[in-house]
């Protein structure tokens, strides 16, 4: 068995660095999304840092496969908010004034911690893990529970708070004055009151009792009251603060990584669901370092899909496929198509197989890229002294310059602010340089005969509705760009469309 260091396979900083293409691609709204139920986990590092690895990739996919069984998830959840308590517990003592509150909050934390990692490896022994990952750590966590450490760090908790339900104490108030004093069987008052105003009871009757909200710290009267127990009873006091003081940092670290680093899965397992039970399908890709050839049926934009989820508005898939030697999707056809939307798909069933989770597509197999880069329409930054023009050849000369073979570019309606001819120009001498340089990847463009330019390019078109050429239908398909269908729908939209013209000549 591999020995258990991260069910994440890698070492991830807390300050990755947000991926150059996450805005263009809506990523950044998505993982926002993804990670908000969990913010106290600070998950968004792990969003940050795709895989390149095609086994770590698989090795995270078994993982995810094993956390989908609901004996599996109900297990790791509920340590999850185990282990939420423990930091909930550790948290409040820092904000406590009175050392004995303070060694005792300690106390309850290390045994609700003791309590979460043996339910969690007595739950699991009872369920069937194939993946490496969750094997090794189970084998991890039996381990550890065999440790001296472990056992003297549960059994010494068990013994000092046994210690500490076993004291009786007698606290009696006069006036503005109290004392404590050890237990001697003293009969409360309580039953005694309940006697003598029974016979004044009639009915029940409805209680006007308010629950009120209980301070988690102690006042300065409480602290006095348990100074004087500790007085009485020095002896389990005295064990509670050497306890504490050898258990200070009691957690070990590798199960708080697990616990920290899991939930990168379970919160992105629970976001696809919502969406499952709309019907949407999500699948395991297949993935390959080396080979580019790439089939996708039935995929979708994740990021719109969410924007338009609480609307419970249908979401429109769309299927490619690019086959050696072909590089490059272009993409053209009316505007408002779904052109870019489709662009971002590609771009995001990639950057989620990367990170080695499920992709919004029935089926997948997707080449894994060195990197994703973008290029966007932006506004004009006067910051920068250069026109838009000039600004977008700037961000494609520096983002060339980082282009490999391996690198998926998703270019999306670039040279809007020149003439056609001469976007046409760079277009073609852009498309050149790109094929040159091996690299693959979607191109949204209204430059129909960029699609047409060699064996490397792919035409795929936006379509409509071929009885109402101005209706989109969202679907992008393979087939030859000849603009017509464009055409056709700003012809409908004006009113100059043959059946049009020959209508409004027949009614004059």
């Amino acid at each position: 068995m591999t020995p258990f260091h991260s069910i994440l396979f890698i070492d991830t900083p807390d300050d990755a660095p947000v991926p150059q293409c996450f805005t263009d691609l809506n990523l950044d709204q998505l993982i926002e999304a993804i990670t908000a139920p969990r913010k106290d986990s600070r998950l968004q590092p792990f969003f940050f840092s795709p895989l390149r690895d095609e086994t770590l990739i698989r090795r995270r996919q078994e993982v995810a496969r094993d956390l989908e069984q609901a004996p599996v998830y109900a297990a790791i959840t509920a340590f999850n908010e185990r282990m939420a308590t423990v930091y909930r517990y550790l948290a409040l003592r820092q904000t406590l004034i009175y050392e004995h509150h303070r060694q005792g909050w300690l106390l309850e934390a290390i045994l609700a911690y003791c309590a979460a990692v043996s339910e969690l490896a007595r739950t699991l022994s009872k369920t069937t893990l194939r993946s490496q990952g969750l094997q090794a750590f189970v084998s991890y966590l039996y381990r550890y529970l065999q440790t001296i450490e472990f056992g003297e760090l549960n059994g010494g908790a068990q013994h000092v708070q046994s210690a500490l339900k076993q004291i009786r104490f007698c606290l009696t108030i006069r006036g503005d004055t109290f004392s404590v004093k050890p237990y001697e069987n003293e009969q409360p008052y309580s039953p005694e009151i309940t006697a003598v105003f029974a016979k004044f009871r009639q009915a029940d009757s409805p209680s006007y009792l308010v629950n009120l909200r209980e301070a988690a710290g102690m006042s300065h009267i409480e602290a006095k009251i348990v100074e004087f127990v500790a007085r009485l009873y020095p002896e389990p006091f005295a064990a509670l603060a050497q306890f504490c003081a050898q258990h200070e940092q009691f957690i070990d670290e590798t199960i708080r990584r697990f616990d920290r680093e899991v939930q990168f899965y379970l919160a992105y397992l629970e976001f696809i669901a919502r969406f499952r039970q709309q019907g949407l399908p999500f699948c395991y890709p297949d993935t390959s370092r080396s080979d580019r050839n790439e089939t996708v049926h039935d995929g979708f934009d994740l990021a719109l899909a969410h924007a338009l989820y609480a609307r419970q508005t249908p979401i429109v898939t769309n299927s490619y496929e690019i086959a050696a030697p072909e590089q490059i999707l272009v993409v053209s056809g009316p505007n408002q198509g779904g052109k870019t939307t489709f662009a971002r798909m590609v771009g995001q069933l990639h950057y989620l197989a990367s990170l080695g989770l499920p992709v919004p597509a029935r089926s997948a197999r997707l080449f894994i890229p060195d990197q994703i880069f973008t290029h966007f329409e932006r506004s004009e930054d006067i910051r920068h002294l250069r026109g838009k023009l000039q600004d977008e050849l700037v961000r494609i000369h520096e983002l060339l310059a980082q282009t490999t073979s391996a690198t998926l570019l998703i270019l999306n309606e670039i040279f809007h602010s020149t003439t056609v001819e001469d976007a046409t120009f760079l277009s073609k001498a852009l498309m050149a340089r790109i094929l040159r340089q091996q690299a693959f990847g979607v191109w949204v463009t209204f430059i129909d005969e960029l699609s047409r330019l060699n064996e490397h390019t792919v035409s795929m078109v936006s379509l409509v509705d071929p009885a109402n050429p101005a209706q989109r239908t969202f679907k992008v398909a393979r087939q030859v760009a000849d603009g017509r269908a464009y055409a056709l729908a700003v012809a409908h939209k004006y009113g100059l469309t043959y059946e049009q013209i020959r209508e409004r000549m027949g009614r004059a």
